[in-house]
């Protein structure tokens, strides 16, 4: 009689909300005294962030501005991964930011771990690069949601399709 209830724990990064920050956080940094005269920049590419600035210093000002801004815009700083600093032409600096999508195993075997040890009535497969979370009980879905929450994990996760 009662009906599987699911959710979805996923790992998105809204691309056009990124998009959206990175060209608020270029006008700042337009108008900003400390870059004046600067060859700040940044840019996405596909699903990865370029940073350019003049020296190490004033890149990492332009990525304080750029987290700001995509923390205002409610993306989950988390999902990105700064590459390392490497020298560019005409004496900048460049740093690429990978934006992290969908789950990987080590993650995903991490959220399975804290469903088992829930000791609730629910059942978790994972599905590429998301997991399905199944139950009886919608009381148990909603622990579980709370519990993977709780967690100190190291990316950003979001759930979707409750039903």
């Amino acid at each position: 009689m009662s009906k599987e209830s699911s959710f979805d724990v996923v790992s998105k990064v809204d691309l056009p909300e990124v998009a959206n920050a990175i060209n608020i956080a270029l006008k700042e940094i337009k108008t900003r005294y400390d870059f004046k005269g600067s060859k700040s920049d940044i840019s996405l590419e596909k699903e990865e962030l370029v940073l350019v600035s003049d020296d190490d210093y004033k890149l990492e000002q332009l990525k304080d501005v750029l987290v700001t801004k995509l923390i205002k815009r409610g993306v989950a700083t988390k999902n990105i991964q700064y590459g390392k600093v490497e020298n560019a032409s005409g004496g900048t600096v460049r740093q690429k930011a990978s934006l992290v999508q969908g789950i990987d195993k080590d993650n995903a075997k991490k959220i399975n771990t804290i469903i088992k040890n829930s000791g609730l009535k629910v059942k978790s497969q994972i599905q590429d690069d998301q997991i399905r979370v199944t139950g009886k009980n919608r009381d148990d879905l909603q622990q579980i949601i709370s519990a993977i929450r709780e967690a100190d994990l190291p990316i950003d996760v979001q759930f979707l399709n409750y039903r």
